[in-house]
This record gives C-alpha cells, sequence and structure tokens, in this order.
C-alpha cells in the first residue's frame, strides 16, 4: 500500500509498505479520505509532540476491510471513522476521569501512525460508525469532536454574546455548535471574505473582515461590531499571537476567552493581569478531545454542525507534498483532503 512516511521533522517520502494486518481487537481499514488540517502542519515540522518514523493523518474516513479476533461491533464495507486520541488509563489524571489530561496520552498521526495510506490498522474501541453520513461530513467527525470538546468547556451561558476569530474549519465548526449551544448570536472574524461568506452561509449571526498587522484597528472593527459591549465568548481559533493578544479587551465583564487554535510552544500572548482582575475574566484552553466523538457524530446526523463548502481542494497520496504547501501558502484553501 502507498503512505505518507515521515523519517523525521520534514524529511517524507511516499513509501510503499505492507498491507497491516488486524490483530484481536482491532480493525483494518480502508482509507476512504483523510482531512489536512494546520495540525499536520506542526507535525511536518517536528512540533506538537510528534515522534518520527510516522505515518500521519487523523481525520480519517473509510470502511472496516477486515477484523481481527473478537472483533464484534463493525461488519465489512461499513463506512467508519476514528477517534485518534489514546489516554492511557494508569495515571492520575485518568483514573479521576480527566482523560483529556492524560500525561501518557498519543494520537494516531502525531506520535503513533495514523491514516495517509491506504489501509490502517486501529483498536476498535477508537472506532466509530458514519455509515449513511456523506464522505465529505464524515470526514469532519474528529475537528467536529474537537469543536464539541470546546462548547463542553466554555459551558455556555444561555442568551450568551460569541465571537469567533478564525473562520478556518475549525472555527466554522465552534461557530455553529455556539449557535445551537446557548448563544445567543455568534460573530465570525477573518481576513478572508470567501471564508466569512461560508461561515454566513453555514449560519453565523454576523461576520467581520479583519485586517493581518493591523491590531487595534481589528479591536476597534470588532468592538463597532458588538454595539461597542464586546463579547461574552471570545474564541481565539488562529493559533497566532496577534489574535491572542487582543481577545481580552475584547471580552465582556465577566466573559470568558477561550484559547482553541494551535500556536506554537514557544508562543507568547499578552494581557493586563489587573484587567482580568479587576473584570472578573476566565481564560479557558481547549486541547483536542478525548470523549467527544459520539456527540460530534450526532451533531453532524442532525444537522447541528454542516459541513457544505468548506472542503475545497483534494489530492491523490502521491500529491501529500502540494497538499501541504497548499494549506501553508494557498490563500484559496479552506480545507484541503487527501483521497486515498
Amino acid at each position: 500500500m502507498k503512505a505518507v512516511l515521515y523519517d523525521s521533522a520534514t524529511s517524507f517520502r511516499i513509501a510503499d509498505l505492507p498491507i497491516p494486518e488486524p490483530g484481536p481487537g482491532q480493525v483494518l481499514i480502508k482509507v476512504i479520505q483523510v482531512g489536512v488540517c494546520g495540525t499536520d502542519l506542526h507535525i511536518h515540522h517536528g512540533e506538537f509532540g510528534a515522534e518520527f518514523p510516522l505515518i500521519p493523518g487523523h481525520e480519517v474516513v473509510g470502511t472496516v476491510a477486515a477484523h481481527g479476533d473478537g472483533v464484534t461491533r463493525f461488519h465489512l464495507g461499513e463506512q467508519v471513522t476514528v477517534n485518534p486520541n489514546i489516554s492511557c488509563g494508569h495515571c492520575d489524571y485518568c483514573r479521576s476521569g480527566r482523560t483529556i489530561l492524560c500525561e501518557n496520552g498519543k494520537a494516531c498521526g502525531v506520535n503513533v501512525d495514523g491514516f495517509f495510506a491506504e489501509y490502517a490498522c486501529v483498536d476498535e474501541l477508537l472506532v466509530f460508525s458514519v455509515d449513511g453520513l456523506a464522505v465529505d461530513t464524515a470526514g469532519f467527525s474528529e475537528p467536529t469532536a474537537c469543536a464539541m470538546h470546546g462548547l463542553e468547556t466554555l459551558d455556555v451561558r444561555p442568551g450568551s454574546t460569541a465571537l469567533v476569530i478564525g473562520a478556518g474549519p475549525t472555527g466554522q465548526l465552534l461557530a455553529q455548535l455556539l449557535a445551537t449551544g446557548g448563544a445567543s448570536a455568534v460573530t465570525v472574524a477573518g481576513p478572508s471574505r470567501y471564508k466569512l461568506d461560508t461561515a454566513t452561509a453555514l449560519g453565523a449571526t454576523n461576520t467581520v473582515l479583519i485586517n493581518r498587522g493591523d491590531p487595534q484597528g481589528n479591536v476597534d472593527l470588532l468592538l463597532e461590531a458588538s454595539g461597542g459591549a464586546g463579547y461574552d465568548i471570545v474564541v481565539e481559533a488562529t493559533g497566532t499571537t496577534e489574535v491572542g493578544n487582543i481577545c481580552v479587551p475584547l471580552t465582556r465583564n465577566g466573559g470568558t476567552v477561550l484559547i482553541y487554535g494551535v500556536a506554537a510552544a514557544a508562543d507568547l500572548i499578552e494581557f493586563s493581569p489587573y484587567d482580568v482582575f479587576r473584570r472578573e475574566l476566565t481564560i479557558k484552553g481547549s486541547f483536542a478531545e478525548m470523549t467527544s466523538f459520539g456527540a460530534a457524530i450526532a451533531a453532524l446526523r442532525a444537522g447541528r454542525v454542516r459541513t457544505e463548502g468548506i472542503i475545497t481542494h483534494r489530492y491523490p497520496i502521491d500529491d501529500y507534498a502540494r497538499a501541504l504547501d497548499a494549506l501553508a501558502n494557498d490563500g484559496t484553501v479552506h480545507k484541503a483532503v487527501i483521497v486515498a
């Protein structure tokens, strides 16, 4: 089978590997499609806990090709997806039920082989049925699960106003979940008009075109869009310090800032501790997910989360390098997928 195989950071090839055989309790998946996301760019550069050698890719949809001994939950040919995140089950956090904080967590496509390949084997406990969902919808199960965990982390107060800065795929998904999860109005902001048009089509209450490199101007634009009041919830969904630095000033008294985008480990953002103290602001993080897959798939099935218009580019596995380059450098890319 063909697979993207990294020997080290930035060094990969399209390798010809044996099709894996499922062991006891495992499922062999024939890959249909895998999303390429910003995290894959971090992994390409050896960030985000990447360990090599590695087959990357974590947003998969495929079909069951074979069972290992003892697998009874899935039938051959069933369309499935995979929760790539694996907790150890033994650390203090896991034993207290807070698996997202696992000290020894692993993730397919990060430090365990993932899905930029024609076939992959995984433990059946990580596999979820998405039979009956369109492939392009089912392929958003993993990012929707991350967005669902963001919603769970925020614990939205009914009637809240929300601002999502970042109109990429995960920002679009979280904005929709906020709108159906208690927020009365959701504004999406970003520097790309066509992405904001997608946000409008997917139900955003309002969109604001902001400008890279003009933080104070963006604060002024976004405050004006809120009627001068600011927002109860401000989501940083870009992973950039430029955006992170303007979140606190945009947050209403008693509000919450959610750090949702993936930044580099060395990045720092600035805010006034007195401002946080005086206005009783809350700053939270939302890291991936461990237990939100079922809820995410249910939301996709119910139409609570829609994905039309987000996928803009498709590449065969041989063109993985082109897909990465396009994601990093082509402003017309919203969501790219690898088709096996």
